[in-house]
């Protein structure tokens, strides 16, 4: 039997960012809409333009994706005006994407009385807005507000509105559970209703995980019928989240019956991108990832228990449902000096290090990788340390520049008009081949915005290096991560820094320390010697 063709779409810059906490900047969304489309979704719906400045500034500067189709979210046409002249949806229509996902309402309590409007004007509104967007050539998909409650209350009425939205030419009616309290079973059954009436190559599900069932939810779906899944990385969402992806795609390519059931657009050779992908978003959201979280978390191939560790080393299918490696992910077996140097020298391999697996430097070099992460650092989020780490331990790591000394002071004051502002004052002392070079910058931008200490120690450092000035002159701190990891005023502090160069090409460095300067100037001078490592300077 032929494969049937799933379909899958992202809402994380939408859905995602209603989460309590979540708040997006424009990169950050371009960069995660770019990894979505290079893992092979189908659809990547980057959120509401006109909703709010972020998303009409993502939407005027938007990526150029190669595969998934781009996708804006707005609502149906309000009552009492045409199509054609609704502003909130002209402002959709004018994003210009490919694909344009209209939500409207299916629930007749939702429609008499949160629109106040009567079913068959709600129908109405329906038809036209998705006629509207075909006759522009636009991809329309609905998004069938409160569905599964609606068809529980009015089977009749609820598919109604998908049969009005479907009869206008909508490429998907998506079947939503927008409060998350349908369980599997109901969801299956009523799916099975719409595809008996709708083909299924049509139908699309978008569940909520406020019962912890999203991901068996959309699978029940899909099951019964339908084709297309909605859900967000990580399980973003509101409340309690949407169906999580990351949990679903490893299912649908790895799991029977759906391996041989079912064909999505993500070839098996990106699936191993999936755990870096969940952690690249917790690390934008400057959040810790969970630990637990199925096929992606740290823990997920973790075995601590003797009976399972002992099995492992035999044959790890004994406790381990798929190949951690399958997902990116890795075989933990704590205390387990083996286990611990397989991960080490993958992870050299990754980064071009040679080593030989009987190399008695890989043993100390482990074991202060060891250390370093019990005191807070993460070299998981900041390769580039890591290998400098190992550069040292390996007897590979050039000494470009030793700093001597650095001194950063704060002060606030009036201006010469009388405004209260903050300076920041930077020196740092390095030496060079023997040779002492003293920089100093101040944390002011050429507007005379303060940026702060750690952008004014980050001037200095770089202001003058001798010979390797040229080689650093194209260098910028693109982003600044501070998480603490204790809590109180003795609290200590992680600081991840990411670099870019004139190549575009970025890095991630790590600094920790109870006093958040000297953790960032620890990431600072990581990312210039990295820098100065990988262009051989």
């Amino acid at each position: 039997m032929t494969p049937a063709r799933l379909h899958l779409y992202d809402t994380t810059l939408r859905d995602g960012q209603q989460t309590q906490g979540v708040d997006f900047s424009g990169d950050d969304k371009r960069k995660i809409a770019l990894a979505l489309d290079s893992l092979g979704l189908d659809y990547v719906e980057g959120g509401w333009p006109g909703a709010n400045p972020t998303d009409s500034e993502f939407f005027a500067n938007a990526p150029t994706l190669r595969k998934a189709t781009f996708t804006a979210f707005g609502m149906t046409k309000r009552a009492g005006r045409s199509a054609a002249n609704d502003e909130v949806l002209a402002e959709v229509v004018n994003a210009a994407t490919p694909a344009i996902c209209l939500v409207g309402k299916t629930h007749d309590f939702h429609v008499e009385t949160a629109l106040g409007i009567t079913l068959e004007e709600n129908l109405a509104n329906i038809a036209d807005s998705i006629t509207h967007l075909v006759s522009l050539g636009r991809e329309a998909l609905f998004d069938a507000e409160h569905f599964f409650d609606g068809y529980k209350a009015n089977p009749a009425y609820a598919l109604r509105c998908l049969d009005a939205a479907h009869a206008a030419g909508a490429r998907w009616v998506v079947l939503c559970d927008t409060n998350g309290g349908t369980l599997p079973g109901e969801i299956a059954e009523i799916t099975a209703a719409v595809t008996a009436r709708i083909p299924g190559d049509h139908v699309g599900i978008h569940t909520h995980n406020d019962t912890e069932t999203a991901v068996a939810g959309a699978l029940a779906a899909v099951e019964a019928g339908a084709r297309q899944i909605q859900g967000t990385l990580n399980g973003l969402g509101e409340r309690c989240g949407n169906a999580n992806l990351v949990s679903l795609i490893p299912t649908l390519l790895l799991k029977e019956p759906w391996k041989s059931r079912y064909v999505t657009g993500i070839s098996a050779d990106k699936l191993p991108s999936l755990t870096g992908l969940s952690r690249m978003l917790d690390e934008l959201l400057n959040r810790a990832p969970d630990r637990h979280a199925p096929y992606v978390g740290a823990a997920a191939f973790a075995h601590k228990a003797g009976l399972h560790a002992s099995a492992i080393v035999k044959d790890p299918t004994t406790y381990e449902h798929v190949p951690p490696e399958a997902v990116g992910n890795e075989r933990i077996v704590p205390m387990s000096n083996q286990a611990g140097r397989s991960n080490l020298l993958r992870q050299l391999r990754e980064a071009g290090i040679e080593a030989q697996a009987d190399d008695p430097r890989l043993a100390a070099l482990l074991r202060e990788v060891k250390e370093k992460e019990d005191q807070g650092f993460s070299y998981d989020s900041a390769a580039a340390s890591f290998q400098l780490l190992a550069r040292e331990a390996l007897g590979l790591r050039k000494r470009f520049f030793e700093v001597e000394r650095f001194r950063v002071t704060v002060e606030r004051r009036r201006n010469a008009v009388g405004d209260l502002v903050t300076v920041s004052e930077a020196v740092v002392v390095v030496n060079v081949d023997g040779e002492r070079f003293i920089s100093a910058s101040e944390s002011l931008d050429p507007a005379g915005n303060d940026r702060g200490p750690v952008n004014a120690l980050s001037k200095a450092l770089r202001k003058d290096l001798g010979k390797y000035d040229s080689a650093i002159a194209d260098m910028r701190l693109t982003d600044f991560k501070v998480r603490i990891l204790s809590s109180g005023t003795e609290a200590v502090t992680r600081v991840l820094l990411e670099s870019r160069d004139g190549a575009g090409r970025r890095w991630t460095t790590v600094g920790v320390s109870p006093n958040i300067v000297d953790a960032s100037f620890q990431a600072l001078i990581d990312a210039v010697d990295y820098k100065l490592h990988r262009d051989a300077a």
